[in-house]
């Protein structure tokens, strides 16, 4: 593992940063986690439920003496707070990031610190809930879970090493891969199934009778749009931010879903239940990466 952070600033405090901060506490020696946000209300709140040991909203306090920093705003909001951030940065701090996109975050850091520094390593837990805050956050979201760590091929190996240490010293387990491989991955895995259940809840919101519909509704309806439940303005974000990637999982699922249309169409039993079992083997051989 990488040399261990003694003081650690979070910027934004919700549930993944929270959940993170709660984590670091439980370690010994645990560093110092410091808040940074724009509503002194909700930094109060992570300081009482023991996130945060202190916080500030003035950066330059915030980021003082920190060896980590950690980026756990919404991705539209990267720029401007790396930008507010910039005239208080060390050059040789490590900074971190927990966003679903990559290719924003690192677009967004060249253009708000005119380059990408050799101590960021950006970063993507796979992790969190259909809940958001820091109300919600709790110490063991990140054991035997993965995060995606997507270096350049200018950063610095030290820093890489500190925040992969972080991360494993909170129980999760840490790959790397190129910005480019992680977005097209994400967008198949994660913003696609967020994009569909958004959109059937919404559909079914429109219709007249929706209230009687959802009556009725049983745990296969429940357990697909969970996260329909998610933060709107965080995921609304993830898909403009990583919109390339998420066009094109559209687009293929659009063509799956028609070419299944014709199958109801044509009375194809054979066709549906060709796909219905090739869904069903792949998903019970995965099963035990599903349930981690």
């Amino acid at each position: 593992m990488g040399r261990a952070p003694s003081r650690v600033c979070l910027v934004g405090v919700g549930l993944i940063a929270g959940s993170l901060g709660l984590a670091l506490k439980r370690l010994s020696p645990a560093p110092e986690v410091v808040g940074l946000g724009r509503h002194a209300g909700s930094l109060e709140r992570a300081r009482q439920l023991g996130v945060i040991d202190r916080y500030s909203l003035d950066p330059a306090s915030a980021v003082a003496g920190a060896d980590l920093i950690v980026l756990g705003v919404p991705l539209g909001a990267v720029r401007a707070v790396l930008t507010r951030l910039r005239p208080c940065l060390d050059a040789d701090v490590v900074m971190t990031d927990v966003g679903s996109a990559k290719g924003c975050v690192v677009a967004d850091v060249e253009a708000a610190l005119g380059h990408l520094p050799a101590g960021f390593v950006p970063g993507h837990p796979i992790a969190g809930t259909e809940h958001s805050g820091v109300e919600a956050a709790f110490a063991t979201l990140f054991e035997g879970r993965r995060v995606i760590l997507t270096p350049d091929t200018g950063t610095r190996a030290e820093a890489t090493a500190m925040v992969r240490g972080v991360w494993e010293r909170v129980g999760a387990e840490v790959v790397t891969m190129s910005v480019g491989h992680h977005d097209r991955m994400l967008a198949a895995t994660s913003h696609l199934p967020h994009l569909l259940a958004f959109g059937l809840v919404d559909m079914l919101a429109r219709a007249p009778d929706h209230d009687e519909t959802l009556r009725y509704a049983a745990g296969g309806f429940r357990d697909f749009t969970r996260i329909a439940s998610s933060d709107p303005v965080m995921w609304r974000d993830i898909c403009l931010g990583n919109r390339d990637a998420v066009l094109q999982a559209l687009g293929d699922y659009q063509n799956d879903l028609a070419a299944l249309a014709d199958c109801v169409a044509r009375s194809d039993a054979e066709g549906l239940e060709r796909v219905f079992s090739s869904a069903k083997r792949t998903r019970d051989a995965h099963l035990h990466w599903f349930e981690r």
